[in-house]
């Protein structure tokens, strides 16, 4: 027993931590969605208020939502797509491949902040990197962040610019495939694209099915970039949910709002993420 209690006694600092930062506003996240609450007054209960204005009164929260779906079903695969490529790529024994997986791994580790600063300037119309590749080969470039039909697809395709983590990941599944299999296939006369598609390919799907899960949650708290960049705009081609969420707690000061959207989001990512496990032994494949 008392070997119990010098236990806990280590870990009691995580504990209060995870009771105060975690638990605690968990818990109170419930209570004032179900409120009006402005930070300086006490809350009010008003019940079902909250989402009543938000399903049937506000069509920023539509859009919101929308601009998030949209992102994460074209980002998701995108992104896996690209890291997937890089990877096999990547796992290939050549000179110096080492240093060639650093490089392509860097822009992961790069802080959120820094990146889309840097990418604010890249993407300048007038004095911009990429327009001024584009002008070399006689092509004008769009306005990027500035124009709402470019907005978001600047975003997207920022996004997979650090897919790094991902090619890690693929990285390692692709490790993990037993060199046996690729020797029966050459026997039995297979070539490269036979190889990829019924042996590289099936062994990495629980690979594919963890990094869509993980892209599917990243994309539904896609926050700061756009933040930082846009600002939601131009004309809220931009506005993420989760950043009309902090619009609402941090600028208007509608916290039991933000509470019942909060909640809203997570229903949605628990749903989608349940479908995702409901439909996963029908393609992805374990040893």
């Amino acid at each position: 027993m008392k070997r119990n209690w010098i236990g806990y006694l280590f870990i009691s600092p995580w504990l209060i931590g995870f009771a105060c930062f975690t638990a605690f506003p968990f818990v109170a996240s419930i209570l004032l969605s179900f409120c009006r609450y402005d930070v300086v007054s006490p809350p009010t209960w008003v019940g079902l208020a909250n989402y009543e204005v938000l399903f049937s009164e506000d069509p920023r929260f539509w859009h919101a939502l929308g601009n998030t779906l949209f992102y994460a079903a074209v980002a998701v695969p995108l992104g896996l797509a690209a890291a997937l490529g890089l990877a096999l790529l990547l796992s290939l024994e050549l000179r110096g491949i080492s240093v060639y997986r650093t490089i392509f791994f860097l822009p992961s580790i790069v802080p959120a902040v820094a990146t889309s600063v840097v990418f604010v300037w890249i993407l300048n119309p007038q004095i911009g990197l990429v327009n001024g590749l584009l002008e070399v080969f006689g092509v004008r470039g769009p306005a990027w962040l500035q124009d709402e039909r470019w907005a978001m697809w600047s975003l997207i395709l920022m996004s997979v610019w650090g897919a790094g983590g991902t090619v890690i990941v693929y990285l390692a599944g692709l490790k993990d495939i037993p060199s046996s299999l690729y020797e029966a296939a050459l026997v039995d006369g297979a070539g490269t694209w036979a190889r990829t598609r019924h042996i590289t390919l099936p062994m990495l799907t629980p690979i594919t099915f963890f990094n869509l899960i993980m892209g599917v949650i990243h994309a539904s708290q896609y926050f700061t970039q756009a933040y930082i960049m846009t600002q939601g705009g131009p004309a809220d081609s931009t506005l993420f949910y989760a950043l009309y969420l902090f619009l609402r707690a941090w600028r208007y000061l509608d916290m039991g709002y933000a509470s019942a959207m909060a909640w809203v989001l997570f229903l949605i990512v628990a749903g989608v993420t349940w479908a995702l496990f409901k439909t996963h032994r029908r393609w992805v494949h374990y040893e």
